[in-house]
């Protein structure tokens, strides 16, 4: 990308995001440095990205084409306290030995995204682990307890008479921290993020440190569009899943979450998005087509072009109502005995067992919406289950995604 001025840049940077404090700044710092230093901090609890992680590696990669630098900070440090963020308790802490195993896999996952080249991984440690008590002591001078009281989740839980403890309290510090020893210009993260990077921005300047600019992203609303999108809730979409799964779950997307996910997670500029809707609108064209090319968008930027133009092929051919047709390849997993001991077990808990759903709710979930099939009939009993010395085949709705059970 060629060189743009200051406003180009900004207009880019804007896509997507909630607040950028403040966008007079963020001219000036690009003005004056033309390189400037981004920071992104990430603390490795979950080793497995989805579409939610992609809004801001997007967004870090928009700085990049813009001829900044990312810094990919992981909160080795951090990590081992746990942040609360959006969390009504406090959160388990890691080990040392679990922390530098996820970050070993974030690392290899956000380069699908950022250029490796413009992107620098720094690890907090290295400067919180050698520092003195009285300059923890001076840390902690620098913020009351009123104004951490004022974040939104620890007022809940104070109001509400839950524990907070000294520990949580000093994550925002930390994290703040992060930015003075960086010298950051820019922080992003995501809108539940804003405290702790305005923190980093109030840090700096009373460490005398020109402070940076903090840009906000919105939280990425999962496949069921409602909740945020989460691996704990099953609506998610992973950024290492196969093709074909990417796609038929991109396509079950309800028509009007569709144009979030194109504004937040592709780059199609927004005239042509208007254009579309209007002409759905007009009728010239079908939003199962849009959301193909939604789709298509978002999967190129995770797999090669040619081999999502195969899974895609194959969805069709699987989901063709006048030809539907089992992969070749589909995967046997074996039901032990052991599922059979007391009593027939659930359908929803084995496929939650062999990992072809995240979670029972989940199942739950599917057979109510009817995207659950046995043998190739829709699945209407939540309390369906499977007997011993059978095979079944399964298939996950509009996904597309068999297996097949031999009890």
């Amino acid at each position: 990308m060629k060189q743009l001025n200051s406003k180009e840049q900004i207009e880019i940077i804007r896509r997507g995001c909630v607040d950028l404090i403040s966008e007079e700044e963020l001219e000036k710092k690009i003005t004056k440095k033309k390189s400037l230093k981004i920071k992104a901090g990430f603390d490795p609890t979950a080793p497995d990205l989805h579409l939610g992680h992609l809004v801001l590696l997007r967004k870090l990669r928009h700085f990049q084409d813009l001829g900044h630098t990312v810094y990919f900070l992981l909160g080795d440090f951090t990590g081992m306290i746990g942040d609360p963020s959006g969390k009504s308790e406090t959160r388990k802490t890691l080990t040392r030995e679990e922390v530098l195993e996820n970050s070993k896999t974030y690392q290899d996952q956000v380069f699908k995204i950022l250029d490796s080249d413009k992107t620098k991984v720094v690890f907090n440690s290295e400067w919180c682990s050698p520092m003195r008590f009285e300059e923890v002591l001076v840390l902690t001078s620098k913020y009351s307890v009123a104004r951490l009281l004022e974040r939104d989740d620890f007022s809940k839980r104070y109001k509400s008479g839950n524990s907070i403890s000294m520990l949580e309290f000093m994550y925002p510090l930390v994290q703040g921290y992060d930015s003075v020893a960086m010298e950051s210009d820019v922080e992003i993260g995501g809108t539940d993020q804003k405290f702790n990077l305005l923190v980093g921005r109030d840090l700096q300047r009373d460490y005398g440190k020109e402070p940076q600019c903090v840009l906000t992203m919105p939280l990425l609303v999962g496949l069921d569009g409602e909740k945020k999108m989460s691996k704990s809730l099953g609506n998610y979409v992973g950024i290492t899943e196969a093709p074909i799964d990417i796609y038929g779950k991109l396509m079950s997307v309800s028509d009007e979450l569709m144009w979030n996910y194109f504004e937040l997670l592709t780059d199609i500029p927004l005239k042509e998005l208007e254009q579309l809707k209007q002409d759905i609108q007009a009728g010239s064209i079908h939003p199962k087509s849009v959301k193909s090319q939604m789709a298509k968008l978002i999967m190129d930027q995770l797999h090669p072009s040619n081999v999502n133009e195969e899974a895609i092929a194959e969805w069709n051919r699987i989901h063709d109502t006048k030809n539907r047709s089992i992969p070749d390849d589909i995967k046997t997993e074996i039901i032990g005995e052991e599922y059979f001991r007391e009593k027939p077990p659930l359908l929803a808990y084995v496929l939650n067992q062999i990992g072809f759903i995240a979670s029972v709710s989940e199942g739950r979930r599917l057979i109510k919406n009817g995207g659950l099939y046995l043998n190739e009939e829709k699945v209407l009993d939540e309390g369906t289950t499977l007997e011993p010395g059978k095979e079944y085949i399964i298939r996950q709705g509009k996904k597309g995604k068999f297996v097949k059970l031999t009890t």
